[in-house]
């Protein structure tokens, strides 16, 4: 898993959102302590958590099963645009199969859980995919083969309200350790002048 933050808000913007209700601008430190406490105050402890979404990050998410991104599509305020099977197959299509225990190279392709039985049954559904796919078979029709493990990557928009949610929900020890491990990094990946507002989604102690 590989995860680049493309794009962030500005905390000034955030903060110049919430001035504009007291039309306090005149207090604002452009996005310094004073701003990071008020965005903290007003967004968290009073809880008008709606002006946290005039801050928006944009990450680049690699490496993911497709397990896990239908897991993301359950979390409505976010907008993602995916790797599309129907172009990209041609990858596996190319190459030759694998061997039942060939972990190393078929990683290019499937997320390992660390489950011999498991990943082996992922290698196996693998080339037969890929079988199919060389029999001429189109993309469109194959891609229904594809095992939960296939990885893809997408491009990921979400709000900071959201994000909260997000990490509150998926970093919590009872979520699946792929997307646990995605909220931990995603945590990670937000700038450190961001990171305050996230603290009491994740515990720490887990990363």
């Amino acid at each position: 898993m590989k995860i680049t933050l493309m794009h962030h808000t500005p905390l000034d913007v955030c903060a110049h959102a919430i001035r504009t209700c007291w039309q306090s601008f005149d207090k604002s430190d452009e996005g310094g302590e004073k701003d990071k406490a008020l965005i903290d105050r007003v967004g968290n402890k009073y809880k008008h958590a709606s002006t946290l979404e005039h801050l928006v990050y944009t990450f680049y998410i690699q490496g993911i099963s497709r397990a896990l991104l239908q897991e993301l599509a359950r979390h409505r305020i976010a907008s993602l645009s995916v790797k599309s099977t129907r172009y990209t197959l041609k990858e596996l299509k190319e190459g030759e199969p694998f061997l039942d225990d060939d972990y190393e190279n078929a990683s290019k392709f499937i997320v390992l859980t660390g489950n011999a039985q498991v990943d082996t049954a992922s290698i196996k559904a693998l080339n037969n995919l890929q079988a199919i796919l060389k029999s001429g078979i189109s993309n469109d029709i194959a891609k229904f083969c594809l095992p939960e493990s296939y990885k893809t990557e997408l491009t990921w928009t979400i709000n900071a309200r959201s994000l909260q949610n997000f990490i509150t929900l998926r970093s919590n020890k009872s979520a699946l350790w792929e997307i646990r491990n995605l909220a931990e990094n995603l945590y990670l990946s937000v700038p450190s002048e961001h990171q305050y507002l996230f603290k009491e989604s994740i515990d720490i102690n887990q990363i």
